[in-house]
């Protein structure tokens, strides 16, 4: 063949196929022959139930409730390209880990559908049946299970089966070879006897777009269908599983549980490693990959990306580049949490002093915040206003401003709607939920979040912080470039709050003790 013929059939080769070019895979009938036989079956097993599926069940039969006579879809998601064809790992969306149980990384492009059925008559007394679909596990004399990378058990190991998870989590399955139909048929205006679907939306864009057509093709006047009235039952659907997280059931609090103990640890890990990110040249990044470790190690990943950030860093809010020197005598703020197996996530935040003591100037920052933190957690009691936690300790902070010569009003006029001139060095909020998301029930009803009433079974952070820049030339020198942030993780008990996060000393003497005591116990020495 000559140089004109090998050009021609490279420019035949469609794209998609030129991926697996680099994987040098045989195709000729008798490398599939071989490949089919002497295969161990797939071990066959019924799992015993998990504990979590009567909670997830309770979920779904709560979310029924609100939408009798409607199909609901809830898609999994599909994994994620993270640069041609290699993947990100695999995460379900929140709404679906939280309605069927599943964490770590079962089954991209799943859907769970609640098919709806006459009232009372569902699972549960419900008014729906719930129905997993996914990719059942291809026999191992298929060409699925050494060809398929994404999917092939050659590949990424076995998956269970239509019969395990059925077993492990009682909920009925499918082949998602039948999810189109499930999803499009009898849909229609109830006025005509069709089905109202309401879709979780920007998941799965194949979804959104079966979902979308099979609207558009049973509408009464397709030309002018208003395709924003469907998106806004959509977005009640999101609002209401959103809510629905609001309260955390008792398996969901010992998970919470998990991922704080294991974020502790990760902590005490970053200790160990200060030492040596005294002596890199991006000393943030030693401290991150030494909680990465740990994360992965006793969970399932990091809950989000996390935030080392030392010395003038500390006063950027979001710092995750984590790119910088850790140097002795600044602050190392980090920001981190362990997510569990099950995809609960712990949110913890501590100001460490890089050289294990907090200088006079630095001390005095540290323990305004940590006051402010003690007032949001005073005012943290069941029947008061989610908000309260966060004008609790905002007004601790304007009085400390204000007692330093900073705050350029009073403290009155500063915590006022029309001032809030305190809020130039704590611009953020205070408190927020958590769970499954690290910013959990985000798509919530304000009157529901932010005004909603703090009851038992809620979980959520605070985290009150100063942060002076060093461009800041409106304040005197010695305050630039320190930045202080103290969070822990709340649980709202019947009794008052439970710092689930206790275990991390928080005041100033603590940390400085809990340091030394590390090092010594590493190596008899300290930074």
């Amino acid at each position: 063949m000559n140089d004109a013929d090998n050009t021609q059939v490279s420019a035949s080769q469609p794209l998609e196929e030129r991926v697996n070019n680099r994987s040098q895979r045989p195709s000729s009938d008798a490398f599939k022959a071989f490949m089919a036989g002497n295969w161990a079956p797939a071990t066959q097993h019924v799992p015993e139930r998990e504990a979590v599926a009567g909670h997830a069940a309770a979920r779904r039969r709560a979310i029924s409730g609100q939408f009798k006579g409607e199909r609901l879809v809830i898609p999994a998601g599909p994994l994620k390209v993270r640069s041609n064809d290699c993947d990100y790992r695999f995460r379900p969306h929140s709404a679906f880990a939280h309605l069927t149980g599943l964490g770590v990384d079962h089954e991209p492009d799943a859907v769970l559908i609640l098919e709806p059925v006459a009232e009372g008559t569902g699972d549960d007394g419900g008014n729906h049946r719930a129905t997993l679909y996914f990719h059942p596990l291809a026999g191992r004399d298929t060409e699925q299970f050494y060809a398929d990378s994404r999917s092939g058990e050659f590949w990424i190991g076995a998956r269970p089966s239509l019969a395990e998870f059925k077993a492990r989590l009682g909920l009925d399955t499918a082949d998602i070879a039948e999810l189109e139909l499930a999803i499009t048929k009898n849909v229609g205006a109830p006025e005509i006897g069709g089905i109202s679907v309401r879709l979780v939306r920007k998941v799965d864009e194949n979804i959104d777009a079966l979902v979308d057509t099979a609207r558009y093709n049973t509408a009464k006047d397709p030309d002018n269908l208003d395709l924003s009235v469907l998106d806004a039952l959509d977005e009640k659907l999101t609002e209401a599983l959103s809510e629905l997280r609001l309260l955390k059931d008792e398996w969901e609090i010992e998970q919470m549980k998990i991922a704080v103990a294991a974020t502790v640890a990760g902590f005490k890990e970053v200790v160990k490693a200060i030492p040596r990110a005294l002596t890199h040249h991006r000393g943030e990044r030693v401290v991150e990959g030494a909680f990465f470790a740990r994360a992965r190690e006793e969970g399932n990943e990091l809950g989000y990306d996390t935030i080392a950030a030392s010395g003038n860093n500390a006063t950027v809010l979001h710092w995750t580049r984590n790119t910088g020197k850790v140097n002795a005598g600044e602050l190392l703020l980090l920001d981190a949490g362990v997510e569990a197996d099950s995809l609960y996530t712990a949110d913890v935040t501590r100001t460490l002093p890089a050289n294990g003591k907090y200088s006079e100037i630095q001390r005095k920052v540290y323990e305004a915040v940590l006051d402010a933190a003690d007032a949001g957690f005073a005012a943290a009691r069941p029947g008061t206003k989610f908000r309260d936690i966060h004008t609790a300790a905002t007004t601790v902070l304007a009085e400390r401003l204000a007692e330093w010569g900073l705050l350029p009003v009073s403290v009155a006029e500063a915590v006022s709607p029309e001032g809030q001139q305190h809020r130039r060095w704590m611009p953020h909020g205070t408190s927020h939920h958590l769970g499954l998301d690290v910013h959990d029930c985000a798509q919530a009803k304000r009157e529901l979040y932010l005004d909603g009433v703090l009851t038992p079974g809620m979980v959520f952070t605070i985290e009150p912080g100063l942060y002076f820049k060093n461009e800041d030339i409106g304040i005197p020198e010695e305050y630039r470039g320190i930045g202080v942030r103290i969070e822990d993780d709340i649980l709202m008990t019947a009794d008052g709050p439970v710092n689930l996060s206790a275990a991390l000393p928080r005041k100033a003497d603590d940390v400085e003790s809990w340091m030394a005591g590390i090092y010594l116990e590493v190596d008899g020495q300290t930074p």
